[in-house]
């Protein structure tokens, strides 16, 4: 994904930030992770940017979309925060630079990232179930690698469900690795820990 198709946060963090300054050479087996694997184009016709306010409307019905797939499956304490009403959102967006990803004009998924303490962390990623496996989340999930990157992170880092395992798989093939479990952490359900170093 391209620095030009990738947008900033409205807060600047990433701009005018200083350089990082050149570190020791490590040894191979411990060298930081600087790409999270060879470029591929993105699909054609999709466009990943910075997602807006005028974004939220077609970002909730995203989610009630993929919230009706896994009704029943996953606790329902999921649904306040898989269903968000557009105001609700507006108050995710607080501290959160979320990536949208449209092709033909249309929503087809988000990422959300954010930071503390000198590390990113991704919030939120959803692609719409027609859509998968087509190089969507791919995309977004380098949109957001890129934005932590710019942003001097230290470390990205996400915490999705065990039961997601397609979503982890994706996250182990673009550099992230395991670093733990928590268990029955978000009701009652299980999430594995994952992390990139930058």
């Amino acid at each position: 994904m391209s620095s030009a198709a990738t947008k900033m946060s409205a807060q600047g963090k990433a701009e005018g930030a200083p350089a990082v300054p050149p570190q020791k050479k490590e040894p191979a087996s411990q060298e930081r992770n600087t790409s999270a694997s060879p470029a591929e184009p993105s699909p054609p016709g999709l466009l990943v940017a910075q997602a807006t306010h005028s974004d939220i409307p077609d970002i909730c019905a995203l989610y009630k979309k993929i919230w009706e797939e896994f009704k029943g499956k996953i606790p329902n304490e999921f649904e306040k925060t898989w269903q968000p009403t557009p105001l609700e959102f507006t108050s995710q967006m607080e501290g959160v630079t979320f990536f949208a990803a449209r092709r033909d004009r249309r929503l087809i998924g988000i990422l959300g990232c954010s930071m503390a303490d000198g590390s990113a962390r991704i919030v939120h990623v959803a692609v719409e179930p027609e859509y998968r496996k087509q190089g969507v989340g791919r995309a977004l999930l380098m949109s957001g690698i890129e934005w932590a990157k710019k942003a001097n992170a230290a470390s990205l880092w996400t915490e999705p469900l065990t039961r997601f395992a397609h979503a982890i798989s994706l996250f182990k093939k673009l550099g992230f690795h395991e670093t733990g479990v928590f268990h029955k952490h978000l009701w009652k359900e299980d999430v594995q820990l994952l992390e990139m170093v930058l």
